[in-house]
């Protein structure tokens, strides 16, 4: 019995892994759940066996990686970091979500207006909470003159812009670690808000 619920859940995985690459690729009103089970190798009636809907899918993916984001603001919340430190956390964990969760991250970033409702009020609530939360550990910052006089919400979206920008280097040809433009992004964005 175990051994079949693990299966079942391993192939949910792999429809929501695979659904996410999709709904990046076509965007979420473009793929059909017939595109879906092609993908994935079934027939189009067994995805039920496993989800309940399109829509569903989306839920995930969006609640899952919105969450990853909110748990590691909480953390940092309870981290003996000063401003800096807890902005250099920040875009590392974007980043890294960019580079290495990017279909999800992707996903999260473009395709939540096509959430059912109550999903998409509480998506924009949570996204809200988290901007704001993101402007408070910037404003800190400036209050302890750790961080130059700029306003906390160009700061912010300066931040989470460039690492929405790292959708060109998974397109373009260079061969640059993920090491390397985490680093970077980090000293470039760190270094322009330092007082």
């Amino acid at each position: 019995m175990t051994e079949f619920k693990r299966k079942k859940a391993s192939k949910k995985e792999l429809i929501i892994q695979k659904a996410s690459a999709m709904f990046r690729e076509k965007g979420f009103p473009a793929t059909s759940m017939r595109d879906l089970a092609d993908e994935v190798g079934i027939e189009a009636a067994s995805l039920y066996n496993h989800i309940q809907s399109k829509s569903e899918i989306l839920q995930e993916i969006i609640y899952r990686t919105a969450n990853d984001c909110n748990i590691h603001l909480d953390n940092l919340d309870v981290a003996q970091l000063n401003s800096i430190e807890k902005l250099e956390s920040l875009i590392r964990f974007h980043v890294q979500m960019m580079i290495h969760q990017f279909d999800d991250y992707t996903v999260m970033i473009n395709e939540w207006i096509h959430l059912s409702e109550p999903y998409q009020t509480n998506f924009i609530t949570q996204r809200r909470i988290y901007v704001q939360r993101m402007e408070n550990i910037i404003q800190q910052g400036i209050d302890h003159q750790e961080i130059k006089t700029v306003l906390p919400y160009i700061a912010m979206l300066t931040i989470l812009s460039s690492v929405r920008g790292l959708e060109f280097w998974h397109r373009s040809e260079k061969h640059v670690s993920p090491q390397v433009i985490e680093d970077n992004m980090v000293a470039f964005l760190i270094n322009g808000l330092k007082k």
